[in-house]
């Protein structure tokens, strides 16, 4: 291994470290400010899920040790200039969630007799849109544009995918036990959102590693499941896991494990 693959690979560790660290103060608050603010968010969403801005505080701290202001200046550019080329990969960043939602909605259908209906409302999605995008791009700033590239300097697209998405779901550990799930429901969840991490680094790489198609695909995620019946349920968490990690192979199987871009029935000039 190279002394800059080190470099890089020793600088994404320190990321989700210092990712970690400034979760704590979010993860203390949730826990002390629960009995005051639960009644007052409408989704079962913790206090602590705020802790969304940690990844890019990580990055922009990480970013001006290392290139000062000019650092932070690119790393921002970079994440709100970049342009998607290849238009036609709008339609998975926005329908592709959706689409899977509703193989994991027909899942529960074959597996349990009593499903709830699908219920929503354009104000809602457009409301929860906004909301999630907001954080979306705040972690992805972190998680893609941060500390992605340095861990595939080492490792192949999909070793780096689920490394990252090991480490994101374990940061997400403490806000579901908040959030008073079970812990069959945090195990599906969290190995859904592995594979989901290897759909979202997909994205990112074929559209010339736009953060933003990252976190809009990261956005439609969160919206879809908030918006899908009996979300709390861990037989529905198994279900979106079943459906996303299936999504995963095949993207994996066509794309390349190694890059995550080369298709493989792409004809040659």
């Amino acid at each position: 291994m190279s002394i800059g693959n080190k470099s890089s690979n020793r600088s994404s560790w320190i990321f989700f470290l210092l990712v970690f660290i400034l979760a704590i103060p979010f993860w203390l608050f949730g826990m002390a400010a629960e009995q005051f603010f639960r009644k007052e968010i409408p989704i079962n969403l913790p206090i602590s899920a705020l802790m969304f801005v940690c990844p890019m505080i990580a990055a922009l701290i990480l970013v001006y040790r290392n290139n000062g202001a000019d650092g932070i200046k690119h790393l921002l550019k970079e994440s709100f200039n970049k342009r998607i080329d290849r238009k036609i990969w709008y339609v998975p960043i926005f329908l592709l969630m959706p689409s899977i939602m509703i193989l994991a909605y027909g899942l529960m259908n074959l597996m349990c007799s009593a499903v709830p209906n699908l219920q929503f409302s354009i104000s809602n999605i457009l409301t929860f849109f906004f909301v999630f995008l907001i954080a979306g791009i705040c972690e992805e700033i972190g998680w893609q544009g941060f500390a992605y590239d340095r861990l595939e300097n080492r490792w192949s697209a999909i070793r780096a995918s689920i490394i990252l998405g090991v480490v994101w779901q374990i940061w997400h550990v403490i806000p579901h036990i908040q959030a008073h799930h079970n812990p069959e429901w945090i195990i599906w969840q969290c190995t859904g959102s592995v594979s989901l991490r290897i759909l979202i680094v997909w994205l990112y790489k074929n559209t010339g590693k736009s953060i933003l198609a990252a976190a809009v695909f990261h956005a439609m995620n969160n919206v879809c499941s908030f918006l899908f019946p009996n979300y709390d349920s861990s037989f529905t968490t198994f279900s979106i896991f079943i459906a996303t990690t299936l999504v995963a192979i095949i993207v994996t199987f066509l794309w390349g494990s190694k890059t995550l871009t080369r298709y493989r029935f792409r004809h040659s000039n």
